[in-house]
């Protein structure tokens, strides 16, 4: 379990307990962790268009422009972020037997988009129709209502953090009473600060690791160990550091 945002590194770890997960981290920064993610994320826009056509009246001509279009219009925008990354485009649109009056979404392939082809296209609705559904319907005519294209630069790529060695258990002078859920009753607990957490540093529970924007609880079933990258590892004191 990964758990970020103000409130969840509170609750988490009793809730690994009764879900059976032996293992939780909690990133730097967790209490902002949306904030980083929106700013770590891709830059990205999605254009779309409604377009009704049936595939008895398939038009690949029109269908090319239309592609096009949109992915210039996505583009576009995506590079007015960015004026150097790669952009991607990812193509898709939204398919539904005749009559009905929602649409599952089908991907395609760029060169699908770029080279339509009724068969193709058919053969794609039906695979996804059957995966929802577990059946097609025979002899209906198919109909798409909205086209999509969605340019991205490239997610940034994920660096593997080395390994650390658990030093021993630190001691704190400061415990606070803390209640535990597990056996219903009043713990003393450690308190830690996370910045005084190094790599390697670990406590166990019941322990309660505070910061500015969170407060980790360490239930008395698990030990906290800080990792190389600042995420703090809370795990069940048997599961191997």
């Amino acid at each position: 379990m990964i758990a970020f945002g103000g409130a969840a590194p509170l609750h988490a770890g009793r809730l690994c307990e009764k879900l059976g997960i032996a293992r939780m981290l909690v990133p730097a920064g967790a209490g902002v962790g949306s904030a980083i993610g929106f700013l770590r994320a891709p830059f990205s826009f999605e254009a779309n268009r409604s377009q009704f056509m049936r595939l008895s009246d398939f038009d690949t001509p029109a269908i090319t422009t239309l592609f096009n279009e949109l992915k210039v219009e996505a583009t576009s925008f995506v590079r007015s972020c960015d004026a150097q990354a790669e952009i991607q485009a990812q193509y898709k649109v939204y398919m539904r037997y005749s009559g009905q009056g929602w649409e599952i979404p089908v991907q395609l392939t760029a060169t699908q988009a770029e080279t339509p082809d009724l068969a193709t296209f058919q053969a794609l609705f039906e695979r996804e129709y059957a995966a929802l559904f577990g059946r097609v319907v025979e002899a209906m005519d198919v109909e798409i209502t909205v086209w999509s294209v969605n340019a991205t630069t490239p997610t940034q790529s994920v660096t593997p953090v080395d390994a650390v060695a658990s030093l021993p258990l630190m001691t704190t002078k400061t415990q606070r009473a803390l209640f535990d859920p597990a056996t219903a009753a009043v713990a003393q607990a450690s308190e830690v600060l996370r910045s005084d957490m190094t790599p390697g540093a670990c406590i166990a529970g019941p322990a309660v690791i505070t910061e500015d924007e969170t407060t980790i609880i360490v239930p008395t079933s698990r030990r906290a160990i800080a990792l190389a990258d600042g995420c703090i590892d809370v795990a069940d004191k048997g599961a191997d550091l």
